[in-house]
Formats: C-alpha cells, structure tokens, sequence
C-alpha cells in the first residue's frame, strides 16, 4: 500500500511538471508571436496632446 501511494505521488508530481513546461513554453511562443514589440501609432505626440487639452473646435458645448 505505501509503495503503491509513492508511486502515484511522483506520477503526479510528474504529470504536473509536465503540463507546467508545456503551458509556460506555449506562453513564451505566444508573447514571442504577438507581443514581441510595442505598436507606437504614426501621430503619437499630436494625439496624446488633443486627448489631453482637447481640441476647442471640436467639442463646443451647447447650453
């Protein structure tokens, strides 16, 4: 009995590190495909600061 319940401990420790290698390789593939480098857009600077300070010709209120 104490030999059967160590075996399947280290079966499922090795399952578990198994899986753990597996999902943090796809992870890296993942972050190496889609995320491997910041998108900056063409007018960064200009649409940050119409963003900031807004731009009065284009949001007059009404009362």
């Amino acid at each position: 009995m104490n030999m059967s319940s160590q075996d399947s401990n280290r079966r499922l420790i090795r399952e578990i590190t198994i899986i753990l290698i597996i999902k943090v390789a796809l992870l890296m593939v993942i972050k190496h495909i889609w995320f491997d480098a910041p998108t900056i857009p063409k007018d960064f600077n200009n649409e940050v600061a119409e963003r900031i300070a807004g731009d009065m010709s284009k949001t007059q209120e009404t009362r």
